[in-house]
């Protein structure tokens, strides 16, 4: 960790600044609407031309914005800077022309940053491959807990741009922030932020594992008072290292096992803290209890001390801690219990989108049959079912990339029954759901952890957990 001092950015003058927004959508449309609205000349463009594109555009242009659809690769003449969606690739032409000219680019994160008040709240930052959701709503239900004005913005749903502009005051901000919004933020400094994890993710916009693993790394750059990292996950660390930080910034761990010094981590079922606390090389402060912690898997554990460390690097006091943490529940989808029929257990983690996602999943239970597959989106298998070939009692395979597990399961689980649907329909997951019960006896939980994103078959990760939960009711009915 390198030392510096940071300073506040200085406020800019809009008036008649020629700006392009790439890209129409959830951060183009509200960017193009504060630009506008500061006095800038803005012109917003998009590749796609279809009716919700047009409806868009005639939206801001009645407000006096020019909108080119169908073209987002030419950069506007007389363009001074661009602001753009953070799902773009850094690759696309528009971007390597501003380069070439010269110009700064923005994502809308940068652009809130840029546009903070002088008293505005200070940026608790989190991010990783995941759980940052999850570990986002854990903070700010900690933050509430004591007694402070917040809200989980970001990438979370909430608009950076609503939190920072609009007429509600906050103390402090739980921000959730992907690699995309993190690779369009060069100034972002938060007083404190955390990489909960690191794995092969996004790797065809990024380029590379360590063009991801940089892009994570910026959450940490100015920290304020404490990096916070996953003391089972060496790559965080390293990130950690790498970071150019306000001086006296520290370096705080987070650990299943028991905390040393500047950690936070698990002592006989007992959250504890020895980094923010007096002579922390002797003393510990007791935070909550696992059953505190919902659902309390080993990940979400993980989560909730990733949470409780910013919190506390905040001077957020241990009793809020613990009360936030009871007070918090996950969204749906995400290792929720469905059912139990027939003593068997019924969980949904269709959010369990890759292969990371679903070994903490999996990790979570003793014996499993297993609901999988969908869209790989290039991901590999064989050490996901290599480390958790000895909890699994069967697997069931739906979807369009079924066959990659499959050739993994026969590699390192060959003794594990295999039920291989060859469907992708939406129909599909009853009969997965029936055939995971057959497989099933007393005691054991099915799964539904996909490792795989769900578009093969349905709209979204909601839509496949929904389904999946409708057929275990059908189950037990």
């Amino acid at each position: 960790m390198g030392s510096r001092k940071v300073t506040s950015s200085e406020p800019l003058d809009w008036q008649g600044k020629h700006v392009t927004v790439a890209g129409l959508g959830v951060s183009g449309i509200p960017a193009a609407k504060v630009l506008h609205a500061r006095g800038a000349n803005v012109t917003v463009v998009n590749d796609g031309d279809d009716a919700r594109a047009r409806e868009q555009a005639a939206e801001l242009e009645a407000l006096g914005i020019t909108v080119r659809l169908g073209d987002g690769a030419t950069l506007p003449e007389g363009t001074e800077l661009v602001v753009t969606a953070p799902g773009w690739k850094p690759d696309k032409p528009l971007f390597t022309a501003a380069r070439e000219a010269g110009l700064e680019i923005w994502g809308d994160v940068e652009l809130a940053w840029r546009l903070r008040g002088p008293d505005a709240a200070p940026w608790l930052a989190i991010t990783g491959t995941n759980g940052k959701t999850t570990t986002t709503q854990m903070l700010a239900s900690i933050l509430k807990a004591a007694g402070l004005r917040t809200a989980a913005v970001g990438n979370i749903g909430v608009s950076l741009l609503d939190a920072v502009l609009g007429d509600e005051q906050y103390d402090v901000l739980a921000v959730e922030l992907s690699s995309y919004q993190l690779h369009w933020a060069p100034s972002l400094r938060a007083h404190s932020a955390a990489v909960l994890n690191l794995a092969p993710d996004h790797l065809d916009w990024h380029g590379s594992m360590e063009a991801y693993a940089a892009d994570k790394g910026r959450v940490y750059e100015g920290n304020r008072v404490a990096c916070v990292y996953n003391v089972a996950d060496k790559a965080t660390e390293d990130l950690v290292r790498e970071a150019d930080v306000e001086e006296g910034c520290r370096a705080v761990g987070f650990t299943l096992g028991t905390p040393g010094p500047s950690q936070l981590g698990v002592v006989e079922g007992i959250l504890v803290d020895r980094a923010f606390v007096e002579d922390r090389h002797k003393n510990a402060q007791e935070l909550a209890e696992i059953s505190d912690v919902n659902p309390p898997a080993p990940h979400n554990i993980a989560n909730a001390l990733a949470a409780a460390a910013l919190a506390r690097a905040f001077g957020v006091p241990a009793r809020a801690v613990r009360d936030g943490l009871r007070d918090f529940t996950p969204d749906a989808h995400r290792i929720a219990h469905v059912a139990d029929v027939e003593a068997v257990a019924y969980v949904d983690d269709s959010k369990a989108t890759n292969t990371h996602a679903a070994e903490a999943s999996l990790a979570a239970y003793e014996s499993i049959v297993w609901i999988a597959g969908g869209l790989a989106k290039g991901a590999a298998f064989d050490e996901l079912v290599a480390k958790s070939a000895k909890r699994l009692r069967g697997v069931v395979l739906i979807g369009q990339d079924r066959a990659l597990i499959r050739e993994a399961l026969a590699r390192h689980a060959p003794e594990v029954p295999v039920v291989d649907l060859d469907r992708t329909d939406t129909g599909a997951m009853l009969a997965a759901v029936q055939e995971a019960s057959r497989l099933a006896v007393a005691g054991d939980t099915v799964l539904l952890a996909p490792a795989c994103a769900s578009m093969d078959m349905f709209a979204n990760y909601n839509k496949r957990g929904d389904a999946f939960a409708e057929a275990v009711r059908e189950l037990g009915s």
